[in-house]
């Protein structure tokens, strides 16, 4: 029995501990993670260790720091059932674990497994580990999926002086988050960069020949590479959570503060959560490290402070490096009306709701922008306001092609 379990050693999980205890809590805490290692961050692991001359292990708690925390470790072992009534979670191992304050829910999402045999995957740091060693005696590598996991691979091995080839089903990459016309941007900078690209491509076989891989696309292209590698999106780790009588939809249902419906002392954060936003009154869930980090302290203050509760109001925020881009997200691009700003190499995107509010805001290599773009979003500010106050200072272009180049 312990006073706060948490299950799942993601970010939203640790920092909800380290956060339950800066706050003052001095009862037992307990985190159960599937995975032998100790709790460590994931973003690195398609971005710096496959670059990295040695790779860093990305920790987000060592062995000392937890037992400073006073918190106890049940690595290895994953949760397979909730017992609600009992405040009990029955583990892999056929023990059950019992709970008497709060159960956390950080239990997060998966990289969705690939079903080519031999095709790699970025799920764990032995994932990473491995694709990074693999690219290492590679000349060339087909990459299966144009989302952010996707394109940092192939902008990784494309700094490795690989080929690269990169297919997507769909015909413009990232245009599901920011519309055809800005996911045309970011199939041009994979092409300026020298990847071989297939957008709008079916992939109707790949195999492992030889050490190498054969890849038959729908309108016949072939290709071969010493190295295949998937990004095709994730899964939610919410299987352990059937039967508990927890409503889970897209994600465990929340309130505002985390605690999940149908449960008193029951929470979650991180990807796993999918809670009500009270200003935008919809239920919302993020898969943005940022984001976890601010839920795991309205979490940890909730447990804490039961008759005085917060509101997680999100600002969702995520960055990535694809090639010479460094790309900074800020709140909830669309796909409708949007503001395009360009400064030479750099540029900003600006989307407003349906009232003009700021709604999501994109940087290309423009930090300040970026800053200055979480801030109005914080206000609530006018799309057309921030638009006006760059203007000022740029000459905005008109939606179309970024002109690269001073």
């Amino acid at each position: 029995m312990t006073g706060v379990l948490i299950v799942g050693g993601s970010v939203a999980g640790v920092r909800t501990a380290q956060r339950l205890r800066a706050g003052g809590y001095a009862g037992s805490i307990t985190i159960v993670d599937r995975e032998r290692h100790l709790p460590y961050d994931r973003p690195p692991l398609s971005k710096d260790v496959l670059l990295a001359d040695e790779p860093v292990f990305p920790s987000l708690l060592t062995a000392e720091e937890a037992e400073n925390l006073r918190l106890e470790l049940a690595l290895g072992v994953a949760a397979t059932s909730l017992d609600v009534t009992e405040r009990e979670v029955g583990l892999s191992d056929g023990r059950s674990l019992g709970y008497q304050e709060a159960l956390v829910v950080a239990t997060g999402a998966r990289a969705r497994t690939s079903p080519w045999p031999g095709v790699l995957d970025v799920r764990c740091w032995e994932d990473a580990v491995n694709l990074r060693t693999a690219l290492r005696r590679a000349r060339s590598v087909l990459v299966i999926g144009a989302g952010f996991i996707g394109a940092e691979v192939a902008s990784a091995a494309r700094g490795l002086g690989l080929e690269v080839h990169l297919i997507d089903i769909a015909e413009v990459p990232m245009a599901r988050h920011f519309g055809a016309e800005i996911g045309a941007l970011f199939a041009d900078l994979h092409r300026r960069h020298g990847v071989n690209t297939h957008f709008g491509a079916t992939l109707d076989e790949i195999a492992e020949r030889g050490g190498r891989f054969r890849a038959r696309l729908g309108d016949g292209t072939e290709i071969a590479a010493d190295v295949a590698v998937a990004g095709l999106g994730t899964e939610l780790n919410t299987e352990w959570l059937t039967g508990s009588g927890l409503a889970v939809d897209s994600g465990v249902v929340c309130d505002a503060g985390g605690r999940a419906q149908n449960a008193t002392d029951v929470y979650a954060v991180g990807d796993t959560a999918r809670w009500w936003h009270p200003a935008r009154k919809l239920l919302l869930r993020s898969e943005h490290w940022t984001s976890a980090v601010e839920q795991a302290g309205v979490v940890a203050h909730n447990i804490l402070n039961q008759e005085s509760p917060r509101e997680h109001l999100s600002l969702d925020y995520v960055w990535s490096n694809q090639h010479d881009w460094k790309i900074q997200i800020a709140g909830t691009p669309g796909t409708g009306a949007h503001h395009l700003v360009q400064d030479g190499d750099r540029f900003a995107v600006l989307w407003a709701r349906d009232d003009d509010e700021l709604g999501g805001v994109l940087t290309v290599n423009w930090p300040q922008v970026a800053v200055q773009g979480r801030r109005s979003l914080a206000a609530g500010q006018p799309m057309s306001r921030l638009a006006e106050h760059l203007a000022g200072r740029l000459t905005p272009s008109v939606p179309g092609p970024i002109a690269y180049g001073a």
